[in-house]
């Protein structure tokens, strides 16, 4: 990224600066915020100090192999209508991103050079680096960029983006300024525009190409060729000789093995060398991590996360419609004894908004407690004294979340919920989620709050739930606030909104929040400079593999 002058720097980042000095911002919100305003992150390091040569790798990277990875190869066609990370660690070896979030969450230029933003922060010019091929030989440029994001606005698609992006991004707010230039022009000032450009469906596509199946036309900017997908079998992936990143990726291939839903298998054989990485796109269980970590030939890295695992209700359906109801349930949640249950210990309370201790916005609450006789005394207020029988839909190969259900269904009994667990492959869990009356439902990290927050729990133009808003929870004072707080750069004033949309989901929301997950990355000792993204995204550009 070019470094910005004076002129075109954000005026804001002073203003960061200045709070840094005196102690009212960490280094790390620093970080984030200037980068997110168009400041290199070299740049951003040099203005508080933190200037030094770039480390060196700790050993000398080797061409070749094919890493072979343990993965579900799921059926693929617009890569914007993707509701789960799996089959995007595939086509992201193929195809990419204008931005990326890096695992301390600070976000970059990768298909652009650089952006720049207005003061008012409502119009963003991305600036696209010049001379990228995709990997048929067309030329990358702003057709391609005006046309993928006016497929992500496009209804008709479908796409999750929509609801993260399309509360301020109108359709006719995208502008080819030239052959390499595009500007957004946004209803409403959003900080967060480069951290929405990394969402994990949001593959740049060749116009020229693209007709509505990536696997039909698999042309992308990525390192790699796809050379074969069969849904359910095996996804092969080629190096590209003529990748815009010069001598990378050092890999000749990838090969992604479906080897189905059951963990053992997959232990098996990364133990044995059969495969060098398994897709944690979903997060291993506990189990595994106690399984591997003392593997002589395995490497296990630990690393916390925004993952967590959401039960939710449909509150278009009777009797989820009534809070009282859905408070019920919540207040039947054991959160340390479902944490160290479900999950080892491993991760961090949550509390029913679906907020993170590790976002930077987050305002700390106190935790609802185990409360069955209060659960019981509000569901005899909405007319049901005998009780209620829920059936809850679960994906059996999610061992964690059956584990939280198996619980949630103990502690429950006392309240008078009568808890019948369905459990389901995770295909076709992920099938249905959106329509089952209760389910938990697993949600991946994302850098700020109000991300899942405009994913989740908000609602179109129109008034109808966003094409993610699995619960069809839609509350106009949450939404307002939703909106307010995207726009907002001061940390603490952000943190403020946040209080409050906090408490309007613990207090009305469709959610309940146990906790949130530390993930367990395992991966074969010769995979070398590898390391988890709390994403859960795999980005191996500058991986290699020891012969072994």
């Amino acid at each position: 990224m070019s470094k910005q002058t004076d002129h075109t720097r954000h005026p804001a980042v002073d203003d960061l600066k200045n709070s840094f000095f005196k102690g009212l911002l960490t280094r790390r919100d620093f970080l984030r915020y200037a980068t997110l305003l168009g400041v290199s992150a070299t740049t951003a390091g040099q203005m508080i100090g933190l200037s030094g040569p770039r480390k060196a790798l700790a050993a000398t990277p080797r061409k070749g192999g094919i890493l072979k990875i343990s993965s579900s190869v799921m059926k693929v066609s617009h890569p914007a209508q993707l509701s789960w990370i799996q089959p995007t660690n595939q086509l992201r070896q193929v195809a990419e991103y204008l931005t990326w979030t890096d695992a301390d969450n600070l976000s970059h230029p990768y298909l652009l050079q650089n952006w720049e933003v207005s003061e008012d922060l409502q119009t963003w010019t991305l600036n696209l680096r010049q001379g990228i091929r995709f990997n048929n030989g067309d030329l990358f440029n702003a057709d391609d960029v005006v046309f993928t994001i006016s497929q992500w606005l496009d209804k008709d698609v479908g796409s999750s983006i929509l609801g993260l992006m399309g509360g301020y991004l109108p359709s006719t707010g995208i502008e080819k300024v030239n052959d390499y230039q595009v500007k957004l022009h946004l209803k409403r000032p959003e900080i967060a525009v480069p951290e929405h450009l990394f969402h994990y469906s949001a593959f740049m596509l060749n116009h020229r190409t693209f007709e509505g199946d990536f696997i039909k036309a698999p042309h992308g900017t990525g390192p790699y060729l796809l050379k074969e997908y069969r849904e359910g079998e095996i996804c092969t992936l080629k190096r590209r000789n003529d990748y815009w990143q010069n001598n990378l990726p050092y890999m000749d291939g990838m090969q992604f093995v479906d080897m189905g839903d059951e963990l053992a298998p997959q232990l098996a054989a990364i133990k044995s060398g059969d495969v060098d990485y398994i897709d944690a796109s979903l997060g291993l269980p506990a189990t595994a991590y106690k399984a591997l970590k003392s593997e002589a030939n395995v490497n296990v890295d630990i690393t916390p996360t925004n993952w967590t695992r959401v039960l939710r209700v449909r509150v278009d359906t009777k009797p989820w419609d009534d809070n009282r109801v859905r408070t019920a349930l919540k207040l039947c949640q054991h959160r340390e004894k479902i944490l160290n249950l479900a999950y080892m210990g491993q991760g961090m309370l949550g509390g029913d908004f679906h907020v993170s201790p590790k976002h930077p916005e987050y305002c700390e609450k106190a935790l609802p407690k185990y409360d069955p006789q209060k659960a019981k005394t509000l569901l005899k207020e909405a007319g049901y004294p005998n009780g209620l029988d829920i059936d809850l839909a679960v994906a059996a190969d999610w061992t964690d979340v059956v584990r939280y259900a198996e619980v949630l269904k103990q502690d429950a009994a006392p309240a008078g919920l009568r808890i019948n667990i369905k459990t389901m492959p995770a295909s076709q869990y992920w099938e249905k989620w959106t329509e089952v009356e209760v389910g938990i439902t697993p949600w991946a990290h994302r850098p700020l709050g109000t991300m899942v927050l405009n994913l989740a729990y908000t609602a179109d133009e129109n008034g109808k739930p966003v094409p993610w808003n699995e619960s069809r929870w839609v509350d106009a004072e949450f939404s307002a606030l939703v909106k307010e707080s995207n726009g907002i750069l001061d940390i603490k004033e952000r943190s403020k909104v946040m209080c409050k949309l906090e408490q309007i989901q613990m207090e009305r929301g469709s959610i309940g929040l146990s906790y949130w997950v530390n993930y367990f990355f395992a991966m074969s000792k010769r995979f070398q400079n590898a390391k988890g993204h709390p994403s859960g995204y795999m980005m191996f550009n500058n991986s290699w593999l020891n012969k072994g």
